[in-house]
């Protein structure tokens, strides 16, 4: 996909009637395929520091970043935030729910990354390189893969997963590959990646516009210039 490029959208509904409760609302594209949250369907719940909500076949924007890239304290704070706010507007979020949502937490987080805190191991082009092979490795095969870009001390991607896999699945094997690799360039030791990953599942097409748009612009609008994206040649 092309940063800018209009996409041609139809919808597909799929509900109780359909072999598989579990689907999701299906959002199709010439170039992609993803999958809404289904607030009445199935969902599998886990929570670390973050909660984590899963839904098979589902679209998600996802962040996964270097261990050093925020302080502890900023990152607690978030947390406790992000769970007050969702105890107070429970699912289905309104359009204006999602964007605030999207501003409050996405995008307050992502400013923090943008500050550029911590070693900032993937502005080396071939760091960058290995996270871009493995997110584009198993595409097709166990996800979709839509907007991604390689930032110096994160990574933003909306993928589509493909069942049986799951987000979790998927965010480790990419973390644990370009984890190895990485640190046998840079002769290091111990941990690169933080541990936890933020992921959402995608609500509605205006959220994934916004997404879509978010890491597209996001090099410009925090004055980085990158050289791995699904937006460059």
């Amino acid at each position: 996909m092309k940063s800018g490029k209009q996409s041609s959208l139809r919808f597909q509904r799929e509900d109780a009637k359909t072999p598989d409760s579990r689907s999701a609302f299906l959002l199709r594209t010439h170039d992609t395929c993803a999958a809404f949250f289904n607030p009445h369907g199935v969902i599998d719940t886990s929570h670390r520091n973050l909660p984590h909500w899963y839904q098979d076949g589902a679209a998600y924007f996802v962040t996964f970043r270097l261990a050093d890239s925020i302080p502890q304290s900023k990152l607690k704070q978030w947390v406790i935030e992000r769970e007050r706010w969702l105890g107070h507007n429970p699912e289905p979020l309104t359009i204006g729910q999602q964007q605030e949502y999207a501003e409050r937490f996405s995008d307050r987080l992502n400013e923090w990354l943008d500050a550029g805190m911590g070693s900032c191991l993937l502005r080396r082009p071939e760091n960058g390189q290995v996270v871009a092979d493995a997110m584009r490795f198993f595409d097709a095969q166990r996800y979709h893969l839509d907007e991604w870009v390689v930032m110096p001390n994160h990574v933003h991607a909306i993928f589509q997963v493909i069942p049986p896999h799951n987000p979790e699945s998927i965010l480790h094997s990419w973390k644990s590959y370009t984890a190895n690799e990485i640190n046998k360039w840079e002769n290091r030791f111990g941990r690169l990646w933080q541990k936890e990953s933020y992921d959402h599942i995608i609500r509605s097409p205006a959220e994934l516009s916004h997404y879509r748009r978010y890491i597209t612009d996001n090099p410009s609008k925090a004055g980085i210039k990158v050289t791995h994206a699904s937006f460059i040649p």
